[in-house]
């Protein structure tokens, strides 16, 4: 893909072997709350995120949960408002046949997708064939950007939990506000945050930052793969889950805070950098990052307690960008400004009720409902019930609508029928990717 450097494959920072973790266990009476919770929260999104972001954000943080998690990613990034307010325009181009140069290398793209995962395994199957639909669209939609290999594994990501549809104009708000640049020729954007990462890295980690410092190791070698796939491709599966949840929730920022954590963890004391004295030593622990690091319970502990602000990345953005127009000159790709999360986004362009109404396929009446989620919703927010008088309600399984966004199965869980190495060997050999 032209829009990539070409780094050397070894640099890939993949490990299948980690895949293999299983999720944490969550009681099902306290997934049924979740579940009742988030329903509410759906219903009258406006309001909740208006009045009480901090809870939406506080719920993300303990993980959304599977069976609504498609849902709430669509309303987190503003693409159920996007999809609303371009009616038709997912059709209209996936009715185009698309220009020709990007269709042959999405094509070649498709395979090396979670080939373990089921909706991915079969070569020309329904889930390669929405996934070609999702980027042939993109790169309709945005023709001056085209398509860049990395949003390939977002697209995925998406498929797993919504609707071709939906994915799209979820990848749309990803690219567009959360990480505007990342996929454009040049790489600049990934380059300047590879900057700030390793500037906030020194107030995070002395001894890290020293560390790659010493052995000249440019942050672009580690941290594009981490960054433009958001973690898809380095983390367990139920740890890629939570940092999207909460990535989708907060922006950004959350991306710094895994890689800063990753960092620390990896290169943070003179006891872990004895038997890393090189930087082919310190590629390789970069590469093969130990699993209790990527434990979901950790990792997402880690992530909420590092104390690393939009205002923090900004400032060091402003540093960066003039460094850079010293360096370089003038950035050669003007992206919009980056937006800090599902508020900043709402609050930039303010959704009508009748964007956010939910549209489901069948409902079917639960003789336990005295009134609907959204009245039930509302009246809570006026009345400031307590949280305590909130999880003593009881709300049946939400099982009265069809979800058209199931719960995505970990694309790592066919593995368990092959051994590590075969997994690694069927990965790497063939064909690699090219943009690391």
């Amino acid at each position: 893909n032209s829009h990539f450097p070409s780094l050397p494959v070894d640099t890939i920072p993949l490990d299948i072997g980690s895949c293999l973790h299983s999720a944490e266990e969550i009681p099902i009476e306290v997934l049924r709350q979740r579940e009742a919770k988030w329903l509410d929260m759906l219903n009258s999104w406006d309001k909740w995120m208006a009045k009480k972001h901090k809870k939406v954000k506080e719920r993300c943080q303990k993980g959304i949960p599977p069976s609504l998690r498609g849902r709430a990613w669509l309303y987190l990034t503003g693409g159920k408002v996007k999809r609303a307010q371009n009616q038709g325009k997912f059709q209209e181009l996936d009715n185009h046949p698309g220009d020709p140069k990007w269709v042959d290398i999405i094509e070649r793209d498709l395979h090396r997708q979670f080939p373990f995962h089921e909706m991915f395994a079969a070569r020309g199957g329904h889930g390669q064939q929405d996934l070609f639909r999702v980027l042939k669209a993109y790169t309709l939609h945005r023709p001056e950007e085209g398509y860049c290999q990395a949003q390939a594994p977002i697209a995925a990501v998406l498929l797993m939990h919504m609707p071709a549809e939906d994915a799209f104009w979820v990848l749309v708000q990803i690219c567009e506000k959360y990480l505007p640049g990342y996929y454009s020729t040049g790489l600049e954007a990934i380059q300047l945050d590879g900057e700030i990462l390793y500037a906030l890295l020194r107030r995070v980690s002395p001894v890290a930052h020293r560390h790659l410092k010493k052995h000249k190791l440019d942050p672009i070698l580690y941290m594009t793969e981490w960054f433009m796939c958001a973690f898809s491709r380095t983390l367990p599966w139920a740890s890629v889950l939570r940092v999207w949840d909460m990535f989708l929730c907060d922006g950004v920022k959350i991306l710094f805070r895994v890689g800063l954590v990753l960092l620390k963890c990896i290169l943070g004391s003179q006891e872990k950098l004895k038997t890393c004295q090189g930087l082919y030593e310190t590629m390789e622990l970069l590469r093969a990052i130990k699993p209790q690091y990527m434990q979901e319970g950790f990792l997402v502990n880690e992530v909420t307690e590092l104390a690393v602000s939009e205002k923090d990345i900004e400032k060091e953005h402003q540093i960066q960008l003039r460094r850079w127009k010293e360096t370089h000159g003038d950035l050669n790709c003007k992206s919009p400004p980056r937006m800090h999360g599902a508020k900043a986004i709402m609050t930039a362009e303010p959704p009508s009720r009748q964007d956010l109404r939910q549209r489901p396929t069948i409902i079917v009446k639960s003789p336990l409902a005295n009134q609907t989620d959204e009245v039930q919703a509302e009246n809570e927010i006026e009345s400031g019930k307590t949280k305590k008088e909130r999880q003593k309600k009881t709300v049946p399984p939400p099982e009265e609508t069809i979800n058209p966004y199931p719960p995505a199965t970990d694309p790592s869980t066919p593995l368990t029928k092959l051994t590590i190495q075969g997994s690694r060997e069927s990965l790497s050999s063939a064909e690699h990717d090219t943009y690391l």
